[in-house]
């Protein structure tokens, strides 16, 4: 279900949303950006489509392995 809300945004924000999201999106945009941050179990379900984005994560790994030689190589 969904529920109607009314926000108010600077002119130039809501001309900004019109021009680069287009005019019949904004509501979609606005709860894409939102949702994780209210909705825990969302972000579960995000951390799981994440870990199965097999390029993404194979990117992840080397940018991780990348910065272990950074680490040992610092003074203590």
């Amino acid at each position: 279900m969904q529920k109607k809300l009314t926000i108010l945004v600077d002119e130039k924000v809501y001309r900004g949303l019109r021009t680069v999201v287009g005019p019949r999106r904004i509501s979609r945009f606005i709860e894409d950006l939102v949702r994780p941050h209210v909705l825990a179990g969302d972000l579960e379900s995000g951390y799981r489509a994440m870990a199965a984005d097999e390029k993404r994560e194979a990117a992840a790994k080397e940018w991780a392995e990348g910065t272990l030689g950074d680490v040992a190589d610092e003074t203590r």
